[in-house]
């Protein structure tokens, strides 16, 4: 399976990057820095039709079987970054319908950083019903939590217990020949 790492961040270089690194260190899962790409908010008139978003989407959903949704928490819940990437994700849904179904059988999961152990019941119900919307399958969420330093060694485990998670769906689903 075909895995990228989508980084939704206000910091390239912040806690999140520092647990995205570590998980890329693990699982060898290429890394999209959404930071590198201008998307604009969603709109009723589609004024950001000529962004990035339609390139990097048609991009990713070529290569990749598997969608990580890496992001910090911020107020609960996901960045805006992150949030504005998947609010365009009803661009594919009403003007590209054909890219949009191509997220029918892909497969996601998420990784979110805040600065202690106390992420709140909840966080993650954005991400399944998106992807049970979608037809996607979510694979579960990981939590880690960082105060600006390096990654503690029970925040490295609990990375290394989600890749290895990510790593054995890989082998264990069954191929399918076309």
């Amino acid at each position: 399976m075909r895995s990228v790492i989508i980084l939704g961040s206000s910091r390239g270089d912040g806690n999140t990057a520092r647990v995205v690194d570590f998980l890329r260190e693990q699982t060898g899962y290429d890394v999209i820095n959404l930071l590198d790409y201008k998307i604009g908010y969603y709109d009723y008139e589609y004024n950001n039709h000529e962004d990035d978003y339609f390139p990097l989407m048609n991009r990713l959903l070529e290569n990749y079987d598997r969608f990580i949704f890496a992001t910090p928490v911020y107020w609960y819940t996901m960045s805006a970054v992150l949030k504005t990437f998947i609010d365009r994700i009803s661009d594919l849904l009403r003007v590209n319908k054909d890219e949009g179904r191509k997220l029918r059988g892909k497969h996601m999961a998420v990784i979110s950083c805040g600065h202690a152990n106390d992420l709140v019941e909840g966080f993650e119900l954005p991400f399944l019903h998106s992807a049970n919307y979608l037809g996607m399958h979510y694979e579960g969420g990981c939590y880690t939590w960082n105060d600006g330093g390096e990654l503690t060694t029970e925040v490295q485990q609990i990375i290394t217990n989600f890749a290895k998670q990510l790593t054995t769906n890989e082998s264990t689903r069954p191929t399918v020949s076309k």
